[in-house]
């Protein structure tokens, strides 16, 4: 791994705004200037995911990385305030969209998110103009591991997410499931999403997020709608998500363009230079002169 692994986002360069989506406030950086590039972090993470692409990216695009609700700096509703999910947090970004005044955008994101980005990119061809899709949760994968299944079952379940789940728990399943086998844990960006994960309603926000996207049909639904360029990205060495899984989507998205990394689930963790490149040279190649 290549990565510093460093924990922040924090720079000179680097600019934090609040905007209120779907009624909702969610912590946004803003690095560089040029055409709008937004960044869609994972379930379980933050903005911070992106912190080693960031700078690289900016030098050629204006960098839009937002905390999704629930999850980074963001606020956290209850769930009966806001309908987390594929298409709640999809309109939320369509709402930041607005509220920035960026027009038209190169979306990517990474597993979760980049559910998002599809959800976005089928039902709002008009403000998305490309799709950076980073072994993205469309046709499942790898058995979860028991600690999670046990977080589906009735009572059981929302005692052990909500109250049960602590430091070692969460290391455990980034060290096994996020970054491959010979990558350099960046310790440091773990704890502090668990720091940001480890208050009550940022574990109320997340166990709900985890029940309104286990079901993935709605995902491979869209995926034959969309009609922008696309480039899909995984790691070699992706743990939760087969390989087959990138062959088959990039087959399933007309024109759609597949890279395949020497990493795991991260790419853009693990090996943010190749990544950075990768990103820069696609939406070179999609964008009008």
């Amino acid at each position: 791994m290549t990565s510093s692994g460093s924990a922040d986002l924090s720079g000179a360069h680097v600019a934090f705004r609040d905007v209120s989506a779907r009624g909702t406030r969610m912590r946004v950086a803003i690095a560089g200037e040029g055409p709008p590039l937004l960044l869609v972090h994972d379930f379980l993470t933050s903005q911070l995911a992106w912190a080693d692409v960031v700078g690289p990216l900016s030098r050629a695009f204006q960098v839009i990385v937002p905390d999704l609700p629930g999850f980074g700096e963001s606020e956290k509703p209850a769930p009966e305030r806001y309908a987390y999910g594929f298409e709640g947090f999809a309109e939320s970004l369509l709402d930041l969209v607005a509220a920035l005044s960026l027009g038209r955008v190169a979306l990517c994101g990474h597993a979760l998110g980049g559910s998002i980005a599809i959800t976005l990119g089928a039902d709002h061809p008009d403000v998305v103009e490309a799709l950076l899709l980073v072994a993205p949760r469309v046709y499942g994968g790898a058995p979860a591991p028991l600690s999670l299944r046990i977080a589906g079952i009735p009572l059981l379940g929302p005692l052990a997410f909500k109250q049960l789940y602590g430091r070692a728990f969460f290391r455990h399943h980034f060290e096994t499931t996020m970054y491959g086998g010979s990558a350099r844990v960046p310790w440091d960006r773990v704890d502090k999403h668990f720091e940001r994960f480890n208050v009550p309603a940022a574990r109320q926000a997340a166990y709900a997020t985890m029940l309104a996207t286990r079901d993935l049909r709605p995902i491979v639904a869209k995926v034959p709608r969309i009609t922008q360029p696309a480039l899909v990205v995984w790691g070699r060495d992706d743990a939760p998500l087969p390989l087959a899984h990138s062959r088959k989507l990039a087959r399933e998205i007309p024109g759609a363009t597949l890279e395949i990394l020497d990493c795991g689930h991260s790419p853009h963790e693990e090996c943010p230079a190749a990544f950075a490149l990768l990103v820069e040279s696609f939406l070179t190649r999609a964008r009008p002169a």
